[in-house]
């Protein structure tokens, strides 16, 4: 018997285009804890084109915990829509048994427990043997990175990027795109592309002073693969100087751009792509959104996002893949592509288990030399978790990871109100575990870390939960950046995402005081991640390590601060 989770059909233009996806036996094994490393890369091979896509992996060199999202609202057309569904609402939708490994992997509930079970995820060693795996099968299967790679450690920061560098050169994927790797810097970002051996794509990336596209980019890419001409589109993330400081690389602007990818589009077909692949860092919602808009498009490779689908989401006649982060996921895709046209797809979303899968023993003492030279200084313990403490950081609104930096930010700032950038990358750390300068890292390493102190008034609070709310909450994806929301310390407040721009926020309250929010009056703000040239403060991990070693045992009260209305 087939279930619904295995096959999709729909119908495109005048033929049926067949879709089989989801987990394929790895679910049913891995509910009954038998699950092997052969059973979970089984996969009979389709079509004549493997595509294998990875993304976001922020740096994670080795196996980590990582807890999805308890909640992720939509909003338009997008709510209740797939990725926005969690935790027993998404099994539900998937078929996923509670307390299975499927359910660990990806969904949060009893994640603490699940992860004591079940054991770390990821690990570019353990990658390494599936890439290589899939490889086998199939020799001309195209490796894509979706970007958000060189960003993310203590390593990928000390080294400037080389470290993941050298690692993915390994691994030797055939393209990728970019977002946070031009946080590196305009002057070190150009001197790794020009010296990468493979594709760096990017069509929207654009020379900002002769507004044309940039000389170091490529739009696409065509390889010619079991016998097919295949177009790989790069789509770098739009909103760089925006959501990033746009001082570290002036010479370019970014943007969606769908005008131009559809010129892309049409131009890869009328050189002969059979198959056109879109290698995107644009987020999942804005995908489904240039797939509704951008017509030829046969398979986008979703990233920035950090969303797992067991299934690829289908819009007009794209299929969209999303493959997750931090090196959690491989998602493979075999197509059968014949005459120009795309007829059938196979997916697998492959979990990383590391205990399951043997690592790659070339690539762990690849990885092993480029952790050596700062091994003391990763393994070096700071503090513990409480025993009923897991750290995590993912969520629309909280993760704990963040309260523990808003704390520390208010009580080593001196401050009365912190803030901490909703950004979704950062490892979890189970409770009973040592934290380690590594973990600290894992959720605060970028390159413009200054932890500031400053005076806002409460008017000026208001209109920043605003402007961050309307980026997240924004009816039309193209208006949103992805992330979650600024975490707030030492203040709550009513959220109704319903609401248009500048009405979504409420009931202001300061915590330690039980008084409303004046907003005339000031209070002292520290935060971090300042995209605001010139930046003064110490570094943010040093501020949490310093606050972690005075607690000693880090145990966090509940956070209720934020109520939300109309989920």
């Amino acid at each position: 018997m087939i279930s619904r989770r295995d096959f999709l059909q729909v119908s495109m233009a005048a033929s049926a285009i067949v879709g089989a996806s989801g987990f394929g036996n790895w679910a049913r094994l891995a509910a009954q804890q038998t699950l092997t490393q052969d059973q979970l890369l089984e996969f009979d091979t389709f079509g004549n084109v493997t595509l294998i896509h990875v993304t976001d992996i922020h740096a994670q060199l080795k196996p980590i915990y990582f807890r999805e999202p308890q909640i992720n609202i939509g909003v338009g057309e997008a709510r209740g829509r797939v990725p926005h569904v969690t935790g027993a609402d998404f099994r539900k939708l998937y078929g996923i048994a509670d307390g299975s490994m499927p359910a660990y992997a990806l969904t949060y509930d009893a994640f603490s427990a699940l992860g004591k079970e079940y054991g770390k995820v990821g690990g570019l060693d353990r990658v390494a043997t599936v890439v290589n795996a899939i490889r086998a099968a199939r020799p001309d299967a195209l490796l894509l990175d979706g970007g958000d790679t060189w960003h993310g450690s203590y390593t990928c920061y000390h080294s400037a990027g080389a470290d993941m560098v050298n690692v993915m050169n390994k691994l030797a994927p055939d393209a990728m795109t970019f977002h946070w790797e031009f946080t590196l810097g305009s002057e070190r970002l150009l001197e790794l592309v020009e010296e990468l051996p493979f594709a760096a794509l990017g069509q929207n990336i654009f020379d900002k002073e002769w507004d044309e596209p940039s000389e170091f980019f490529e739009s696409y890419k065509m390889f010619e693969r079991g016998g097919t001409k295949i177009a790989v589109i790069g789509q770098a993330f739009p909103y760089m100087p925006i959501a990033n400081p746009g001082w570290m690389f002036p010479e370019f602007s970014f943007g969606i751009r769908d005008e131009r990818m559809q010129e892309m589009v049409d131009e890869a077909r009328a050189e002969g792509a059979e198959l056109v692949v879109v290698l995107s860092h644009n987020g999942f919602d804005v995908d489904h959104k240039m797939a509704s808009r951008v017509s030829g498009i046969d398979v986008i490779l979703s990233g920035h996002t950090h969303d797992a689908l067991p299934e690829p989401v289908l819009v007009n006649d794209t299929i969209i893949i999303a493959s997750g982060s931090n090196g959690k996921f491989v998602s493979r895709v075999d197509l059968d592509v014949r005459d120009g046209r795309m007829m059938g797809f196979k997916h697998k979303l492959i979990p990383i288990f590391s205990d399951v899968i043997e690592p790659d023993a070339e690539m762990t003492q690849l990885i092993d030399e480029q952790r050596a030279p700062y091994l003391d200084q990763l393994t070096e313990v700071i503090g513990q978790t409480a025993d009923d403490q897991l750290l995590y950081r993912r969520g629309n609104f909280n993760g704990t990871w963040d309260d523990l930096i808003c704390d520390a930010l208010i009580e080593e700032r001196d401050a009365d109100i912190a803030m901490s950038p909703g950004v979704r990358w950062g490892p979890s750390i189970l409770p009973g575990q040592d934290i380690t300068r590594e973990d600290i890292w894992n959720v605060t390493s970028m390159s413009y870390g200054k932890a500031y102190r400053t005076e806002m008034t409460g008017e000026f609070i208001h209109v920043i939960l605003e402007d961050v709310a309307d980026n997240l909450f924004n009816t039309d994806p193209y208006y949103q950046q992805g992330g979650d929301m600024v975490r707030i310390g030492g203040m709550g407040y009513t959220i109704d995402v319903s609401k248009p721009q500048g009405e979504r926020i409420s009931d202001m309250v300061h915590l330690k005081s039980g008084e409303k929010i004046d907003p005339a009056k000031t209070y002292v703000v520290a935060g971090w991640a300042s995209v605001n040239e010139g930046t003064e403060g110490p570094e943010i991990w040093d501020v949490v390590e310093s606050y972690i070693r005075r607690q000693g045992v880090v145990s966090l009260a509940p956070n209720t601060s934020v109520v939300v209305n109309d989920i």
